[in-house]
């Protein structure tokens, strides 16, 4: 470039240019900076500072020729700030004030054009007119758009055609074929390549590219078609309502909502016995039973059905773009159960009909062409109490136990209807039993009445009102009529008004009652209905004497009269009360028996059947207590010599006060050795019986504590394992000693 010359002192201009992007092998020249100080004779220093001084940017510090020493590029930084000044080389001092300058760098055409995205994706409706816009791509290029035509773009398409075409200078992608040519059917995906160049496009400028997907989107120019023009279908005669027949489809080259579609039967003999209806997953028409069929009634059916789309595009399709398809559905056979004539039954019987009386019939016949015959049974689970039971051949249903209707006004049963050669071809159907009602029942009072008269009542004043209920139902409804009992009409302190309205009153016949003559009086009122038969009953009023204050409200009432009011009375309370006496008396006793079993037996172990009895009257001596007696005479009669020889042992802490059971005449070895004597200090035990055996206890010492004579040949009379004891304690004692 040009030399320039900065002059220090006096501004001609403050800037330098440069050339981007130097090729160069020397150092880029960029100005000379002459400072009005330097006359040329070596004294004046140039100095440099700033951005890049001393690296990017040199200074001849002799002469003030400044030069670049690298390649720069605008792009990355367009302008540099310097300053510089001028120095005495002797003495250090600055001869000028610095001056602040800048470097520009001159831009050249060497960024190509970039797009934002690399790949750009786009989409516009199938069969959309010619110049409807898919998308924008944008460019940018790096070079000074203020300098020359480097940053200037133009688009093309390089790739794309026909389809589409850009706009030079915005980038908009638009369609460039009608209608007819961009069915999606037949193509959906397309890539495009946009290319943009600088220099406006001229010859030398610099080309980027990217690469646009654009796809079609589907809209509704297809209608439904069936895959068949006919299709057959069989199905037994036994399925019920909504069992499916079969399934039929239709294809619909859109995607989508454009694809939704629905059936319809137009036509046919099976319009009202067939339906079909849309899967909205599969897409799919099924066709399902409506009606109960009959092979024996119709054995085929023919109909008609139809498809059409949803949603219809009228810019594509017209409202009656849908297809027809015929269906032939055959009805096959099967082995039914009986079918009853009705639904349901509702039958009456009066509740005073008779066992065998009848209550109604139900009827069923085999639909299958055999006409099998048929057999009824009632299904004893709905009738736990067998009150009815029916015909099994003509399905009579009769009375098998009598029937109250205050007890159960509805009784609901289930019949069973099956072929009498295939039992298990069976129905059932409900029958609903209403018992009719009757005058069974006589009315009775409504409620226990609380009644009372004071001492000074009026003759013909109303002490109580009463009415009555009846649990029987007169369709006309109730009608009650009430009068004094004839037992005690002529003699009656009270007599009885009926209302005519289901009511009576009750009103005193004299003008004063005494509580001390008579506390409580009893009115027998009869009532009766007015239905057939009349049914009639007689209830009973206690009303009591009391003394009221002048307004007629009760003050004061004998005992008696209160104990009698409703409630129990004297008599039934001391009945209760003996009652719960005796209960207690059983259970005590009862206690003290089951007590008295439990007490320990008189002999406690088997291998030793002897044992001592000593009485001290006082508390033993425990395990200690080894004085009192020995066994080792009654067990070793060998050594019982040397027992009388010793002195007699007595316990060493109490002497006894009693005498022992038995007197000791004879000593141990005696007892031992003579059968005849008593043993001393011992007890034997043989055959001992429990309490409740009818030979009682057959223990020595019960015998032994007789004073007279016992006969024991009664023992013989009880068997052979008796005999013997009979034998030894009938013989007299000489027999034995």
């Amino acid at each position: 470039m040009d030399s320039v010359h900065l002059h220090l002192h006096k501004w001609m201009w403050n800037q330098f240019f440069l050339q981007e992007e130097y090729t160069g092998s020397d150092y880029q020249y960029i100005g000379k900076l002459q400072s009005d100080q330097d006359r040329g004779d070596s004294v004046v220093k140039y100095v440099l500072s700033g951005e890049g001084a001393g690296t990017i940017f040199v200074l001849d510090e002799s002469n003030g020729d400044l030069h670049a020493t690298r390649r720069l590029d605008r792009e990355e930084k367009s302008f540099y700030v310097l300053r510089a000044t001028v120095v005495n080389k002797r003495t250090g001092l600055k001869l000028e004030p610095e001056t602040e300058f800048v470097i520009k760098l001159h831009d050249i055409n060497d960024n190509e054009p970039t797009f934002s995205k690399e790949v750009y994706s786009g989409s516009v409706p199938e069969r959309a007119e010619i110049g409807t816009s898919v998308i924008q791509v944008t460019a940018t290029d790096a070079d000074d758009s203020m300098y020359g035509n480097s940053a200037k773009l133009v688009y093309s398409i390089s790739q794309g055609h026909p389809y589409f075409s850009v706009d030079p200078n915005t980038g908009v992608i638009r369609t460039a074929l009608g209608p007819g040519d961009m069915d999606r059917e037949q193509r959906e995906h397309y890539q495009v390549v946009i290319e943009a160049k600088d220099m406006a496009g001229q010859r030398g400028g610099l080309t980027g590219s990217t690469i646009v997907n654009i796809s079609l989107t589907d809209v509704n120019d297809n209608p439904p078609r069936f895959t068949q023009s006919i299709y057959q279908f069989r199905v037994p005669e036994s399925f019920k309502h909504g069992s499916q027949v079969g399934r039929v489809r239709a294809t619909d080259r859109d995607i989508g909502k454009n694809a939704e579609m629905f059936f319809s039967i137009v036509s046919g003999d099976g319009m009202d016995v067939f339906e079909i209806s849309t899967d909205r997953q599969t897409q799919e028409g099924i066709i399902t039973v409506s009606k109960p069929l009959d092979y024996e009634r119709k054995q085929s059916y023919t109909v008609e059905i139809q498809v059409q789309n949803t949603q219809v595009d009228t810019r594509f399709l017209s409202a009656g773009s849908k297809d027809v398809a015929t269906v032939r559905i055959s009805v096959e056979d099967v082995d039914e159960p009986p079918q009853f004539d009705k639904a349901w039954y509702q039958l009456e019987v009066k509740e005073d009909a008779v066992v065998g009386a009848a209550v109604g019939t139900v009827s069923a016949v085999d639909p299958d062409g055999a006409r099998s015959l048929v057999k009824y049974a009632i299904d004893r689970r709905t009738d736990m109490d067998r009150i009815f039971n029916i015909h099994p051949g003509n399905g009579s249903i009769f009375l098998q136990r009598t029937v109250d209707r205050e007890e159960n006004a509805w009784h609901n049963i289930s019949v069973i209807a099956s072929e009498f050669n295939n039992p298990r071809q069976s129905s059932s159907v409900n029958v609903y039993i209403r018992v009719l009602d009757i005058n069974d029942n006589a009315p009775v009072l409504a409620t226990v009445y609380e009644t009372y008269v004071c001492e000074k009542s009026k003759a013909a004043q109303r002490i109580q009102t009463i009415s009555a209920v009846d649990v029987d139902e007169p369709p006309t409804g109730h009608k009650f009529f009430f009068s004094l009992a004839p037992e005690g009409a002529y003699r009656s302190n009270f007599t009885v008004r009926d209302n005519g309205d289901n009511t009576a009153a009750i009103l005193t016949r004299r003008n004063s009652y005494s509580r001390l003559q008579q506390s409580v009086y009893l009115v027998s009122v009869v009532i009766t209905d007015a239905d057939y038969p009349m049914q009639s009953s007689t209830g009973t009023l206690t009303v009591r004497v009391c003394t009221c204050d002048r307004h007629g409200n009760m003050e004061l009432c004998n005992a008696e009269a209160l104990s009698s009011s409703p409630g129990l009375s004297t008599g039934a309370l001391i009945a209760i009360l003996l009652c719960a006496i005796i209960l207690l008396m059983i259970v005590f006793l009862f206690a003290a028996l089951k007590r008295q079993r439990k007490q320990e037996p008189l002999i406690i172990s088997k291998e030793d059947v002897r044992d001592n009895v000593v009485s001290y009257n006082d508390e033993g001596g425990g395990e200690e207590d080894t004085q009192a007696f020995d066994m080792g005479a009654l067990r070793h009669p060998d050594s019982a010599a040397a027992v009388l020889e010793e002195p007699a042992k007595q316990r060493r802490d109490i002497m006894p006060t009693d005498t022992l059971l038995y007197p000791p005449t004879v000593d141990t070895v005696g007892a031992r050795l003579q059968p005849c004597g008593t043993p001393y200090d011992s007890l034997a035990t043989y055959a001992y019986e429990g309490a409740g055996s009818v030979a009682e206890s057959l223990s020595s010492l019960g015998s032994a504590s007789s004073e007279a004579d016992q006969d024991y040949h009664y023992l013989s009379e009880w068997g052979p394992r008796f005999r013997k004891l009979a034998d030894l304690y009938g013989a007299d004692d000489s027999d034995f000693c």
